[in-house]
């Protein structure tokens, strides 16, 4: 098994709905493993759907196969701006009582911003995987920069309790989870500092760390989920 680990530059500020407060939307420190797999080109989904309805199962399922699997991506380096706008329509959005001015609609947007840093990894068993240098992500499909920092064999060792380098996505683990920290994010939460028993991969990155993830994760689905 191979590891590519990976950081992320953001050169555009970066923006997604993880939480909503009132007329704040705050985008989260943490990016899903769904969003960063398509971002990074593994898998792709037509532009345009007739019903609206994602295909994770069936799109994400395929690198099962392909032994190929991408962790969700912390923050390691965030600073936060701050963006008003608008919204194009009062009545879709906002129910608002009728006033004698026209005060328009607004919202708040706490974007991640640029400069700002994730670490990432990308496991794969059986083929070497070439990484894209400049990817998009969010919801104005902001710039980031892809940069590999450490590439090599895994070790594997027997069951034990650790706690994990990376945040995981429980779905896709095969394990007792012990101790956690929850991450509410749609589709799926994460999980982040999770201690594991589970037969788990080590490797020595370049930073002189020994990291460790789970072995067997791979992209997993609720029967109901398409």
């Amino acid at each position: 098994m191979q590891v590519y680990l990976c950081r992320l530059m953001l050169h555009e500020n970066l923006f997604f709905a993880t939480r909503e407060v009132g007329r704040l939307y705050e985008t989260g420190r943490y990016l899903h493993n769904y969003a960063l797999t398509y971002a990074l080109g593994f898998v792709s989904a037509p532009y345009f759907h007739r019903e609206q309805i994602p295909r994770y199962a069936e799109q994400l399922g395929e690198l099962n196969e392909r032994g190929i699997y991408v962790t969700p991506a912390r923050g390691v380096d965030l600073q936060y701006t701050l963006a008003t706008f608008k919204y194009a329509d009062n009545h879709y959005h906002v129910e608002m009582a009728p006033g004698r001015f026209n005060t328009p609609s607004f919202g708040r947007a706490k974007e991640i911003a640029v400069g700002s840093v994730f670490e990432f990894a990308l496991l794969s068993e059986r083929e070497a995987v070439r990484l894209p240098r400049w990817i998009r992500l969010g919801l104005w499909r902001s710039k980031a920069e892809v940069t590999l920092t450490h590439s090599g064999e895994l070790e594997a060792t027997s069951a034990q309790e650790q706690t994990a380098s990376l945040p995981l996505n429980p779905l896709d683990v095969t394990g007792a989870f012990h101790v956690f920290d929850l991450i509410s994010m749609p589709p799926s939460s994460l999980v982040d500092h999770a201690r594991v028993v589970c037969n788990w991969w080590t490797w020595q990155a370049n930073d002189q760390q020994t990291r460790h993830l789970p072995q067997e994760m791979k992209y997993t689905f609720p029967e109901k989920s398409v």
